[in-house]
């Protein structure tokens, strides 16, 4: 078994695609629409077969928050201490809000914490 792919709600689609392309070079398919419902979806793909699908509803208007019930975040793997160091400083440079630097975890990884533009907490690890 594994996991096909996680989702995200968001007010505004067309941001967080640019975000995960931008940063984690995710390639978007084309943006699926029921109008009927007032749905958008893309599904982005990373590295290997991992996929994140970013929904959006015309009657969703509120975002809820980053911290929540359910998922906490998503971990996204550099491959190296030195990626990890490089895209968090390129990352705050462009103004992507940093909540936690490049640091070891008591559970042994090297990671640091970014927030993407509906407030998600993104890992970026090793």
């Amino acid at each position: 078994m594994r996991i096909e792919h996680l989702a995200i709600w968001t007010t505004d689609i067309e941001r967080l695609r640019e975000f995960y392309g931008r940063w984690f070079e995710a390639i978007s398919n084309a943006r699926y629409e029921n109008h009927d419902r007032g749905f958008a979806s893309y599904f982005l793909s990373f590295e290997g077969d991992t996929r994140l699908e970013l929904m959006q509803r015309t009657d969703f208007t509120e975002t809820q928050g980053h911290q929540r019930l359910g998922y906490a975040h998503v971990a996204i793997s550099l491959g190296s201490e030195a990626r990890v160091d490089r895209l968090t400083s390129e990352m705050a440079a462009a103004g992507v809000h940093v909540e936690s630097a490049p640091r070891k975890t008591g559970d042994g990884y090297y990671e640091s914490v970014v927030l993407d533009p509906d407030g998600n907490r993104v890992e970026l690890t090793t």
